[in-house]
Formats: C-alpha cells, sequence, structure tokens
C-alpha cells in the first residue's frame, strides 16, 4: 500500500473517531434510549464511495474498537461491532446494485446498525422484549440515514479529484 494511501485510512480512522468522541458527548434529548445521529458514519460512507469496501470496513471496524476502549465498555463495542457490521453488509450490497442513491444505502445502513444491535441484545439480554423500541430505532435510523446520505454524497463530490490523484 502507498504510504500517501496509509496516511489517508489515518486520516479517516482519526476523524471518524473525532466526530464518534463528538457525538458521546451529546446529549440528545429523546425518550427512546439509544437512539445517535451516527455522525462517524458519514465517514465510513465517504469512504465506501471513494475508496471501497475494504477500506470503509476497516476504518469503521477499527473506530468502533477505539471508542469502545477509549470512552465506551466492552458491551458497548460489542454493540457497535454488531451494527456496523451488519450496516456495512448491506450498504455494500446495495451499493454494488448500483439501483440506490448514496442516501438510500445510508438509510439502509442505519435502519441494518439498528436491527444489528437489538439482535444482539436481545441475545446478551436473553429477552425479546427489547424490540418494542425496534419501531423508534427504524424511524431514527431512516432519518439520520437520510441527513448521513446527503452529507456523504457531498463530501464525496468535493473529495472525488483529490482521492483520485493519490
Amino acid at each position: 500500500m502507498k504510504p500517501r494511501r496509509i496516511s489517508l485510512y489515518g486520516l479517516l480512522i482519526a476523524l471518524a473517531f473525532v466526530f464518534s468522541y463528538i457525538e458521546n458527548m451529546l446529549t440528545i434529548p429523546m425518550w427512546i434510549p439509544g437512539i445517535k445521529l451516527g455522525l462517524a458514519n458519514v465517514v465510513v460512507l465517504a469512504a465506501l464511495y471513494l475508496l471501497g469496501g475494504r477500506c470503509a470496513l476497516f476504518v469503521s471496524v477499527v473506530r468502533v474498537v477505539l471508542a469502545g476502549l477509549s470512552y465506551g465498555s466492552v458491551t458497548m463495542a460489542i454493540y457497535s461491532l454488531a451494527g456496523c457490521s451488519l450496516s456495512f453488509l448491506i450498504m455494500v450490497s446495495l451499493k454494488q446494485t448500483g439501483r440506490f442513491g448514496m442516501p438510500g444505502v445510508s438509510i439502509a445502513g442505519g435502519v441494518a446498525h439498528n436491527i444489528g444491535q437489538i439482535i444482539v441484545a436481545a441475545i446478551l439480554l436473553e429477552t425479546t422484549a427489547l424490540t418494542y423500541y425496534l419501531p423508534f430505532l427504524l424511524v431514527s435510523g431512516c432519518v439520520t440515514g437520510a441527513a448521513i446520505g446527503v452529507a456523504g454524497a457531498e463530501i464525496v463530490k468535493r473529495a472525488e479529484g483529490i482521492v483520485r490523484s493519490l
């Protein structure tokens, strides 16, 4: 791998980690626990479209592990890894079809992230009662996924030329 690519991966990881930290500091006044904006996902989405799936997966996993070790917990890291894994699989699959724009791919990723976290929580806590939260989380995933998708599309549009030169 070229040194410039390595530097770019490091920059993307750092940016995703900072966005994750900022999001962790924000308190969203919601009555449903677990709703987050997904700010770091704009970096993952941009990486997916600009550099491909391998880079996006690497950035996503490293960011989740760093966040879990830095200001989270092992449980938080497990939930996040489950969410980002399912989200990544769905986003890559939809992107490859070429039938969805970036906001659509991002919405599906946001919804999949929430579903992955609910599945893991239900397994770890040995209860299906958590599925009560799912409709609220799905709406949240759609709204935040759309916003992240629009922001990601703008970032990709502006950064394509720079990334091609690497």
